[in-house]
C-alpha cells in the first residue's frame, strides 16, 4: 500500500493518464473491471495519487465517460486531479490532448497507461528522477524469451536478446521536450505505440530504468487473472 509523503526535492511533475482506448482485445471496458475489489482505473489513479513524485493528474478518456470518471475521482477524494478531458482518435492524439491540459508550472510530464494499475512507487520514483536528470526516461524489463524476426511465417533472423527490452509506463519527459514532440506527431497525423517514440523522432535520447514484470498492462482476460494473482501475493 502506498503512503503519501512530503514532496521530495525535484521538479514539479504532471502525469497524463491515458484512458481513452476501446478495450477491443479485452471484449469489455477493462478500466471498469474490478481488480482486488476496486475498478482498474480507480486503482491506477490511487497509485499515482499516493506517489510523492507526482504532483498533478490529468485523465484522458472517451467523451461519454468524462462525467463518470470525474465523479469517481471526486468520490475517492483524489486531490491531485486537475481535470478529465476528451481523448483523440489514437493514443498519440490522446496523449497530446492530455499534455495540453498540464499546468504551465510542470517541468516534467509523465504519461501512464490507465491499464497499468499495479505500478509501484519505486517505479514511478526511478522514472521521474531519471527524467529530471537526463530529459527522458521510461521503465522497461528485459526480454526473457528468444526473439526471431519472421515474414510470411519464415524466420529471417534471430535478434540479440540482451539488447531487447519491453517498454512500460510511466514514461517521463522534460515538459518542453514532450510538448514539442507530441505536438509535431499530432500535427503530422503520426500514430505511435508509446510516447518515447515521439521524442525519438526528434533525435532525443531516452534512458531506461528498472521496471517490473508486475507492472503489466491489462490487455486480455489472461492479464486480469495474472493481476489478481499479483495482488493476492502482495497482500
Amino acid at each position: 500500500m502506498f503512503r503519501k509523503k512530503d514532496r521530495p526535492a525535484r521538479p514539479f511533475c504532471s502525469c497524463v493518464v491515458v484512458a481513452a482506448g476501446s478495450s477491443s482485445r479485452m471484449g469489455e471496458d477493462k478500466l471498469a473491471l474490478t481488480l482486488g475489489g476496486r475498478p482498474v482505473l480507480e486503482r491506477t489513479l490511487a497509485a499515482l495519487e499516493l506517489s510523492a513524485y507526482i504532483d498533478e493528474l490529468v485523465v484522458v478518456t472517451r467523451s461519454e465517460k468524462i462525467p463518470q470518471v470525474a465523479a469517481m475521482a471526486r468520490d475517492c477524494g483524489f486531490e491531485k486531479l486537475k481535470c478529465v478531458t476528451e481523448g483523440g482518435e489514437n493514443r498519440t492524439e490522446s496523449a497530446w490532448r492530455g499534455v495540453c491540459e498540464c499546468s504551465e508550472a510542470a517541468e516534467l510530464i509523465a504519461i501512464h497507461d490507465a491499464a497499468r494499475p499495479l505500478v509501484t512507487g519505486d517505479i514511478i520514483e526511478r522514472a521521474v528522477l531519471a527524467a529530471a536528470e537526463r530529459g527522458a526516461a521510461a521503465p522497461a524489463i528485459k526480454v526473457k524469451d528468444t526473439v526471431r524476426q519472421a515474414r510470411g511465417g519464415r524466420v529471417l533472423r534471430t535478434l540479440e536478446r540482451d539488447e531487447l527490452f519491453l517498454m512500460q509506463t510511466p514514461q517521463v519527459f522534460r515538459a518542453g521536450l514532450i510538448r514539442a514532440s507530441l505536438g509535431d506527431a499530432s500535427r503530422l497525423g503520426i500514430s505511435l505505440t508509446d510516447d518515447c517514440a515521439a521524442v525519438m523522432l526528434m533525435d532525443a535520447d531516452v534512458f531506461l530504468v528498472e521496471g517490473s514484470e508486475e507492472n503489466l498492462k491489462l490487455t486480455t482476460p489472461a492479464d486480469v487473472y495474472a493481476a489478481e494473482a499479483i495482488l493476492e501475493a502482495r497482500e
